[in-house]
């Protein structure tokens, strides 16, 4: 019998790296960063034709819920999960796995981060649906794996075995997983795209969220501790204060260090349809169109013997002259000046305000 389908949207994070355009209010994932509609009506939108509205879940923080509630207002609202304080992805989809599991306990769930841009939607659903008949028939973890393009050293990989004997569905791209490795030196991501059997970890999850609760049962027992708490009330008027509660002791922990890592039935499942997870402004200048001179234009913006140049003027004017290879970003009480290349190095400048308490630019 086909499995009940939820969809987990993770929604609770701040993008320090969009700085001065995403701020705690108004992360990356509520804006327009490419293309039109912000990032979490297109996560939603992509999967419309395999997840019901009502079966869509989102977790996310205090600040950003009714910004959230406004831009999906086809969401119910007990369908918005809200986190008192980010605990990183385990205790995250713990908490949504209680609440699916409540819903439906022979439930399938994908979780999805709602700030990635996706290119090739449909042969994006194409994988995604092989990942589900994977997690639906073989109770296995699933993780989407994307097809490197380049070194890159901003992502962790996953390394796969490619023997048929170890394999679900080879033909279909879906791999015993090995080993997952963290954001690497650029020496190591040559080295891993040569290999041909790593690929780029999306952060995408499918799973039964019985065989997730059982998972984080065996590898974090404290967290089960606390998400039973949680699961007991999950549906009545003492949910979300069993939720301030268990997130009060609740160590942060990612899912993959926490279950992933040490899991034995892990998947996974192999795409290359033009993802991305726009972790800089660097990363959106690469899916942003340029003019004959390499400019990226955005707003009232005036350039002379300019070139390669990112601008977005917000609501003021901006003119660059002479310059190139510049990221500027402007907004109404901040303007951020950055070399290309550079634009990892903004989340520094969002420390520094941070311990400086200049909240009013956070």
């Amino acid at each position: 019998m086909k499995s009940t389908l939820y969809a987990v949207i993770m929604a609770g994070g701040v993008g320090s790296r969009f700085w001065p355009r995403s701020r705690e209010r108004t992360p990356k994932q509520v804006l327009e960063i490419v293309g039109s509609g912000t990032m979490i009506q297109n996560t939603v939108k992509r999967i419309e034709s395999l997840v019901p509205i009502e079966n869509v879940c989102i977790v996310t923080n205090r600040l950003q819920k009714e910004l959230i509630a406004k831009q999906l207002p086809k969401i119910p609202d007990e369908n918005i999960l809200v986190e008192p304080v980010g605990r990183n992805t385990a205790p995250c989809i713990g908490l949504a796995a209680q609440w699916v599991f409540h819903k439906d306990p022979h439930a399938v769930m994908v979780v999805l981060p709602a700030d990635h841009i996706i290119q090739n939607e449909k042969e994006f659903l194409i994988v995604l649906r092989r990942a589900i008949r994977a997690a639906e028939e073989n109770e296995a973890l699933v993780t989407i794996g994307i097809k490197p393009t380049h070194p890159e050293t901003g992502f962790g990989y996953i390394q796969f075995d490619d023997s048929d004997d170890q394999n679900i569905n080879v033909s279909e791209g879906i791999y015993r997983v090995k080993t997952f490795a963290e954001k690497p030196n650029i020496e190591t991501a040559e080295k891993f795209l040569k290999s041909g059997d790593f690929v780029w970890n999306s952060g995408m999850f499918i799973w039964r969220a019985s065989v997730i609760l059982d998972e984080i049962e065996r590898l974090l027992p404290e967290l089960d501790v606390q998400l039973k708490k949680i699961a007991s009330t999950v549906g009545t008027p003492q949910f979300n204060h069993a939720i301030e509660v268990a997130y009060g002791v609740l160590r942060g922990v990612s899912i993959d260090y926490g279950v992933m890592e040490k899991a034995k039935n892990v998947y996974v499942a192999k795409g290359d349809f033009g993802w991305s997870d726009v972790g800089s402004w660097d990363e959106v200048i690469r899916l942003t169109p340029v003019n004959g001179d390499g400019n990226t234009m955005r707003g009232n913006v005036i350039v002379k013997d300019a070139i390669s140049n990112y601008i977005d003027a917000g609501n003021k004017m901006i003119a660059i002259v002479g310059a190139e290879d510049l990221i500027v970003i402007s907004t109404d009480d901040a303007i951020l000046i950055c070399k290309k290349g550079h634009s990892q190095d903004v989340k520094e400048i969002v420390d520094y305000l941070r311990r400086k308490q200049m909240n009013d630019f956070l």
